[in-house]
């Protein structure tokens, strides 16, 4: 990942004074920004990114590269905001300043903090990983000083799951806003100008502070536009078909071991998540295990596959909640896929089905006081009520959970609550918190609609109400998707599922609840064991409500090929525990695990960070390392309008302020376009 930034964008936070700046933003180009300075034009800096994938089955081993180069006079300190998977077990970070090379090490996070500033005062280069949210992550650099780069590389492994029949692996690239009820910092909001009148989506950031000049920076002449690469090779034992992304075309080739991909016009963007498909053949068992051993210990997972079942397995009445999100982030491409998504779930609902809609954003409505027969009438109106439906707000999504559960549920049901939103929300723990407590019996079903949603809170909210979450790409085909999925709205096919570990010892297992099996997918089981190389358990659930059960034979010996087992397990783990502090349940002894088992496996947590210090002291200037934050490019299909006032973007990460800030401190008012 090379990142090339200008070190006069600053954070806005202290500054004093006034200044209005004007930027906008076309779809094309979807983050890419030219800045027009007496008569020159800039394209402002973004982030050049190099991620090296190595894939083994379901396995991957993920490397980013951050290449740091700072262009100015002055030493500089950077922050940037990047995304990671939200399963992503990171374990190792180095740094390379120069000719040294230098390993980061684990510590508690305030500890980390603390050699990070110390290193700064002592004119030392460092870096300073900090995990926000599973999914959510800022790198901090030292007195990075002028042409000498500075590159910083992590890496992570994480399982494959398997979606829709599928092996899907997911690569986030770009941050989206968060809403957190009340604005933390100017808005951004569209304006009127009787002086000067704005185009069509021309947008102005206002009261924003100024910054006196600093000294001796100065504007690269070019930036790349296309920041992000991809070397990605796999090797399977066996075959792999439909491989392939539907957000990114790829150039592949086979190898007598696997097959190469890149991205087929060599860099993108980074302003959509990358999303890979692919079928694994030979996969006809039922469960299967795999495991290892190690001086930390021994390691088992256990892989469920859903039982083959007829097609009356799915007749239980349903009452269908749809949870609709109509925020100002929804507008455009997202809200247009919902519909389609709406539409199309309607008209596939069964005569014995019942059906509520609830469109939220700052207010929650509902379509009807009472869950709907699902006659063709009813269907009719409710069609011609979504359609009508327009975005504007903030993300609300608390109080839409309590008033998806408010209703009296029809007699005989399953209900399924259904969510479409793009997840653009800071809260997460509370609306995790509310779910629990309000859920009963119910299921969740999550789809988020959008090029890079909030899948960490998606794929929560699906994971607590026992059910899945899918994902909407906004492009030219997301009507298509948005149909196909809501057309195949899936009852689980094994329930109330639970492992019978007969005579074999386990602890730890995660995760502590198993959540639904449904068609096309696979349940993974981690545990630490003990003991035996062979064992056999019982795999037991509910088939339309009926007990059922399948004895299942493990092979326990160790397997050189699953030495990343447990870091896997140990961050499964820590998800789980990170639950249980979200939902408040034993919150203190789950934190606590969670610092341990960061340090002991040496993985990045929320309260754990990597740290590297260089031993050579490279800001000899005895100048302070100027605040630089790095501007990030806006996601695709996400309209300006999802970064006003409903919107509180997280640390340094918000385009539009970054650029205005840029432009007090130049002492300029520029027009970018």
């Amino acid at each position: 990942m090379r990142l090339i930034f200008l070190p006069f964008i600053c954070a806005i936070v202290g500054f004093a004074g006034a200044t209005t700046a004007r930027a906008t933003v076309s779809d094309d180009i979807a983050g890419q920004v030219v800045a027009r300075v007496a008569g020159s034009e800039y394209i402002l800096p973004m982030l050049d990114s190099d991620i090296s994938v190595s894939i083994e089955g379901d396995m991957a081993t993920v490397e980013i590269t951050q290449t740091f180069l700072n262009e100015a006079h002055v030493p500089v300190e950077a922050e940037y905001l990047f995304p990671l998977n939200q399963t992503a077990a990171v374990y190792g970070m180095e740094m390379v300043v120069g000719d040294e090379i230098v390993t980061a090490i684990i510590q508690e996070k305030a500890k980390a903090e603390a050699t990070f500033q110390a290193a700064a005062n002592e004119g030392k280069a460092a870096a300073l990983l900090t995990q926000h949210r599973p999914n959510m992550f800022t790198q901090r650099i030292a007195n990075l000083m002028p042409g000498l780069p500075i590159e910083v590389t992590l890496r992570y492994v994480q399982m494959v799951p398997k979606i829709d029949g599928q092996q899907e692996l997911v690569i986030p690239l770009v941050v989206g806003p968060r809403y957190q009820g009340t604005p933390e910092t100017p808005e951004l909001v569209a304006v009127s100008d009787d002086d000067a009148p704005l185009p069509a989506n021309t947008w102005t950031v206002s009261d924003v502070p100024a910054h006196p000049p600093v000294i001796g920076l100065d504007i690269p002449d070019t930036f790349s536009a296309d920041r992000v690469s991809l070397d990605l090779s796999m090797v399977s034992g066996v075959s792999v078909t439909d491989f392939g992304s539907a957000t990114h075309p790829l150039a592949i080739e086979t190898t007598d071991s696997g097959l190469i991909a890149a991205f087929a016009q060599g860099r993108v963007l980074d302003n959509k998540d990358l999303v890979i498909r692919y079928t694994l053949g030979g996969q006809t068992l039922e469960a299967a295990s795999l495991s290892h051993t190690d001086e930390r210990g021994s390691f088992l997972s256990l892989i469920i596959e859903p039982p083959a079942l007829p097609n009356d397995a799915t007749i239980t009445p349903r009452e269908l909640v749809f949870v609709l999100d109509t925020s100002g982030s929804m507008g455009g491409a997202p809200m247009t896929a919902s519909k389609a998504f709406m539409d199309t779930a309607l008209q596939g609902l069964r005569d014995s089905d019942y059906f509520r809609i609830i469109p939220f954003s700052n207010t929650t409505q509902s379509y009807s006081a009472d869950a709907q027969l699902a006659t063709a009438g009813n269907i009719r109106q409710a069609r011609r009520y979504v359609n009508g439906l327009g975005t504007g707000g903030g993300t609300e999504i608390d109080n839409a959970i309590r008033t998806a559960f408010a209703t009296r549920q029809p007699e005989n049901t399953l209900r399924i609550v259904v969510f479409l939103s793009d997840g653009y929300i800071g809260n997460e723990a509370q609306v995790l918190r509310t779910l629990n407590q309000q859920i009963g019996q119910a299921r969740v079903y999550a789809f988020g609609v959008g090029s890079s949603v909030n899948r960490y809170l998606l794929d929560a909210m699906a994971d607590e109400g026992r059910g899945y979450a899918r994902y909407v790409p906004v492009g030219e085909d997301a009507g298509e998707v948005a149909q196909t999925l809501a057309a195949d709205l899936k009852t689980p096919l094994l329930t109330d599922i639970s492992i019978d570990w007969g005579d074999l010892d386990v602890t730890e297992v995660t995760p502590t609840r198993i959540p639904d099996l449904f068609a096309g997918q696979g349940l993974r089981i981690y545990a630490r064991h003990a003991g035996t190389e062979t064992a056999q358990v019982t795999v037991k659930g509910l088939v339309q409500g009926r007990m059922a059960e399948m004895p299942v034979t493990l092979t326990l010996t160790d397997n050189a090929d699953a030495s990343a087992l447990p870091l896997v397990w140990a961050r499964t783990r820590i998800a789980s525990l990170t639950r249980q502090v979200a939902l408040g349940q034993n919150a203190d002894a789950a934190d606590a695990e969670i610092t341990r088992l960061g340090l002991n496996f040496s993985l990045q947590t929320q309260n754990t960070s990597f740290v590297a210090v260089s031993q050579k002291r490279v800001n000899t200037t005895g100048q302070t390392a100027t605040p630089a934050s790095v501007p990030l490019p806006i996601p695709a299909g996400v309209p300006v309008t999802a970064f006003s006032g409903s919107s509180t973007p997280e640390p340094h990460a918000i385009l539009g302020f970054l650029i205005v800030a840029a432009m007090s401190i130049a002492g300029l008012r520029r027009k970018v376009g």
